[in-house]
């Protein structure tokens, strides 16, 4: 081997920070490629907004005032920026709200206070892969690290948690997670409520013990299946009201649960008007009966209380539903229903609340007349400029991602996550539009497949199709009109027996970059692969 090809190799290996055992999963020509390009440095010198965030522990009143709850959580301070940039929610375990707009240079002092390594994931947004939470930038406790990026996305409802090796779904379960929001020129031109009437949302299960502490997991089925509470918190609350005015608001929903998937449906059997997905507005607003919102998913809702009358109420639930969870349990007898489940399907477990079963989320409540000139629903929100697949550089062979549960052990193409490894069809060229299809078909283990919901770190795409196939109709009956695919994802739900093809630029940022099930329990699992982004 020359002495150029050498030097490609080291320089590849040291950005990696692989060792010499990489060298077999990587092919030749990759090494080559490096001298075309150096990774792009993006780094701002002179930040429009520095934060301070420090992970720590501490203790919470969830439950009552007098047995707190001890809980992880992330801590923000403004070191520099614009006032209201950095938002605590008051009584929460949640980290705080950011706010951000498009073009800002952003710089984050992480600090971790945690007894453990830690690193923050900016969930949906394209930054560099330094700033972007891959374990391998993982920090120890005690040690601080900075991650700096400017703010390309548009206006959106973004959110950031840990994606620590193997601790993911622990360490967000006890409270690690926080919001992004993004405002943006487009936005900004909307008559959208604002301030006090756009509401951001986060909904997850939890289960507690007879001392008001968190209870996680205690069984291997359970870590298989995804954890499941058996009590629904708001913004880190139980029992959660809003208090609400007859008037126009935006609801930012985020389902920041391990595992739990909702079906969104008004009590009142109000249709749900939805205006945004994971990366922002749609071009029109979208109506449906229900909303499904898979782990990682967000959706912002359009909601009217104009025409209500003081002390009314109206609940936000998750429908009943059926089809995501397996079908039969390691032996192949079938599985035990949990209340509220469809036909078959194992409810997690034993667990009080399975997963698909009915449960109420959160209680509108009007305390308030308002009679002053309000918002009218846009028409138009947004111009989203379409991908097109015959533009895809792999358009007539599409990345295909095979998703398997055999063993109890989920898969991605059969692999399991290795810290920086890929293989030549993980490897992606630079400033590409790029094919990918997720095949959730593994008829090995036909009784045993059930939904994940997969993201992609980087940027957003955008959902092609969904393709059934035979023999699952009666799964996807209860959930398939409830798919909002129309817009910026970075988080689909593949349901049994389907493929859904997304197209997906991997622009700017060179790097690795991981595509993963958001069910938590199952990125601890392994079932997670690395992107190499090469130019």
């Amino acid at each position: 081997m020359g002495d150029t090809t050498d030097l490609s190799r080291r320089r590849l290996l040291q950005y990696l920070g692989l060792g010499a055992v990489a060298t077999a999963v990587i092919p030749e020509w990759v090494f080559a490629a490096v001298e075309q390009g150096a990774p792009e440095r993006s780094g701002p010198s002179d930040p429009d907004v520095e934060i301070g965030m420090t992970a720590l522990t501490t203790e919470v009143p969830i439950l009552s005032s007098d047995r707190p709850t001890k809980v992880w959580r992330f801590s923000g301070e403004l070191i520099k920026g614009p006032s209201g940039t950095v938002e605590e929610i008051p009584g929460s375990y949640l980290g705080p709200i950011l706010r951000l707009r498009q073009g800002q240079k952003v710089r984050i002092r992480f600090h971790n206070k945690l007894p453990e390594d830690c690193v923050i994931h900016q969930h949906g947004l394209l930054v560099p892969e330094k700033a972007d939470g891959h374990p391998r930038h993982q920090i120890g406790s005690g040690q601080t690290s900075v991650y700096e990026f400017t703010v390309l996305d548009r206006a959106g409802t973004y959110w950031f948690h840990p994606h620590t090796d193997k601790r993911t779904a622990e360490q967000a379960y006890y409270g690690m997670a926080g919001l992004i929001l993004v405002t943006d020129t487009e936005e900004q031109l909307l008559d959208l409520p604002r301030h006090e009437h756009d509401i951001p949302l986060v909904i997850q299960d939890r289960s507690f013990d007879d001392r008001n502490q968190l209870r996680y997991i205690a069984h291997m089925h359970d870590r298989w299946m995804g954890f499941l509470g058996d009590r629904l918190l708001v913004n880190g609350k139980p029992d959660f009201v809003l208090p609400a005015a007859t008037r126009a608001y935006r609801l930012r929903i985020l389902n920041g649960s391990n595992s739990r998937i909702y079906k969104l449906v008004w009590s009142d059997g109000s249709p749900l008007t939805v205006i945004g997905t994971d990366g922002g507005l749609l071009e029109s607003p979208a109506v449906r009966n229900y909303v499904m919102l898979a782990p990682g998913e967000r959706v912002d809702l359009w909601t009217d209380f104009r025409g209500r009358k003081l002390g009314d109420e109206i609940t936000l639930r998750s429908a009943a539903f059926s089809g995501v969870m397996p079908m039969m349990g390691m032996g192949g007898g079938m599985m035990g229903m949990g209340r509220g489940m469809g036909g078959g399907m194992m409810g997690g477990m034993g667990a009080a609340l399975p997963n698909g079963a009915e449960c109420p989320i959160l209680t509108v409540r009007i305390v308030r007349e308002d009679r002053s000139d309000q918002p009218a629903l846009p028409r138009r929100l947004s111009q989203i400029q379409r991908y097109r697949p015959q533009d895809a550089a792999n358009a007539r062979n599409p990345r295909s991602i095979h998703l398997s549960m055999m063993g109890m052990s989920p898969r991605l193409n059969g692999r399991s996550f290795e810290l920086t490894k890929v293989v030549e069809d993980e490897i992606i060229p630079l400033n590409t539009l790029q094919l990918l299809e997720f095949v959730n078909r593994d008829h090995r283990a036909r009784g045993m497949m059930m939904a994940h919901p997969m993201h992609i770190h980087g940027q957003t795409f955008q959902v092609l199709k969904r393709e059934l196939a035979p023999g699952f109709e009666q799964r996807y009956a209860s959930v398939s009109q409830g798919f909002i695919d129309n817009g910026w994802k970075d988080t689909v739900l593949v349901m049994p027996g389907e493929k859904v093809t997304i197209l997906k630029r991997f622009d700017r940022y060179t790097g690795l970059y991981l595509y993963h099930c958001h069910n938590l329990e199952h990125e601890n699992m392994d079932m997670m692969r690395n992107f190499l982004v090469q130019a």
